[in-house]
């Protein structure tokens, strides 16, 4: 038995999530439902755009593989994350913040001067997220700030697909997926966003190599990185790039792909209130469940539920307790999937 279900490889991003308008964005000139990167200065400047926001804005620890090796671990998963962060307030609340999730990081040395990543999260009334992103020094993630005896010592390797946008951080992917190569650990890996395929498709190309085994995207980035408007063509395309994938459908559900056969996983019908987080939580509950006994299918609905229930409240996170519920709920109630 390994030491770790799964190690993640990804940014640290202290997440502000603030509800806006659709015309406030427009005002903004923010493209609506993409992660758009940004400096500094227009990171500030939007926070003064949004200041009369900011007494009913959320703080918390985030990055999309973040996310996703906690959901991993409040379901009782064992996880590692490979990411960087400064010594700085959001540097000590975001490695506090992991810890008390249970999740296993390392830091090479004292922490770096700099300024720890952060995400704008902006949410329209329609439920959308909209991310304006400074990496801050999670740029300079490189080969040296991953643990390569906890990549091997882990079940599943996974890669955040935003990594794709800093060259050290592709880098780092790369090396983290041949170490897995090397030592037997699955490697599996999200597309991340639509914006990811349309504009750095030839660095998640060097990030999948020769392919992964478990590859994670949505709609339209699996149509983006397969170059067709059929998902039954991206469906064909997929295997190329992956042994097993999951695309998730939003309010239509799931197709996922176990190796042989092709599953359709039916929603979790709820009210939208907040879609960021979604995918993340999908991808943790589909990493737990193949982890612990689960087949595909069964896999694919606890995801389903999991994923509904992030989108049903504010935040790209569960409380702990929620976590639990669902699974207990679900190993005696698998039929809730596609029922209200």
């Amino acid at each position: 038995m390994r030491n770790y279900h799964v190690c993640g490889v990804g940014a640290a991003l202290v997440d502000t999530e603030i509800a806006v308008s659709d015309r406030e964005l427009a005002s903004f000139g923010i493209d609506k439902g993409l992660m758009t990167l940004v400096d500094e200065a227009r990171h500030q400047q939007l926070l003064t755009l949004l200041q009369n926001h900011l007494t009913v804005s959320r703080k918390a620890s985030g990055g999309s593989a973040a996310n996703t090796v906690i959901a991993v671990s409040n379901f009782g998963g064992r996880a590692f994350y490979s990411c960087k962060v400064a010594d700085d307030d959001n540097g000590h609340f975001y490695l506090a913040d992991l810890a008390a999730a249970g999740v296993g990081y390392r830091v090479n040395g004292n922490l770096p001067e700099g300024t720890t990543g952060k995400c704008l999260v902006l949410i329209t009334p329609d439920a959308e997220r909209t991310m304006n992103t400074f990496l801050g020094i999670s740029e300079t993630l490189a080969e040296d700030d991953l643990a390569p005896p906890s990549i091997a010592d882990a079940e599943y390797l996974y890669i955040e697909g935003y990594l794709v946008t800093s060259e050290t951080g592709r880098r780092a992917a790369i090396a983290a997926r041949e170490i897995a190569e090397a030592h037997g650990t699955k490697t599996a890996l999200s597309l991340s966003d639509p914006g990811m395929v349309a504009h750095f498709r030839a660095g998640l190309e060097d990030m999948v190599g020769n392919g992964v085994d478990l590859l994670f995207c949505n709609r339209e980035e699996a149509l983006g990185w397969s170059n067709t408007r059929s998902l039954d063509m991206a469906v064909e395309k997929m295997s190329a790039f992956a042994t097993q994938f999951a695309i998730t459908l939003g309010a239509d559900g799931a197709l996922i792909y176990d190796g042989s056969e092709l599953h359709t996983i039916p929603p979790y019908i709820v009210t939208t209130v907040d879609s960021n987080g979604a995918g993340d939580m999908f991808a943790g509950a589909l990493l737990y469940g193949i982890t612990h006994g689960f087949d595909f299918p069964s896999a694919g609905k606890l995801a389903s539920v999991a994923a509904a229930t992030v989108v049903s409240q504010y935040g790209p996170r569960l409380h702990p307790e929620q976590h639990r519920g669902i699974l207990e709920t679900f190993r005696h109630r698998q039929d809730l999937v596609g029922t209200p």
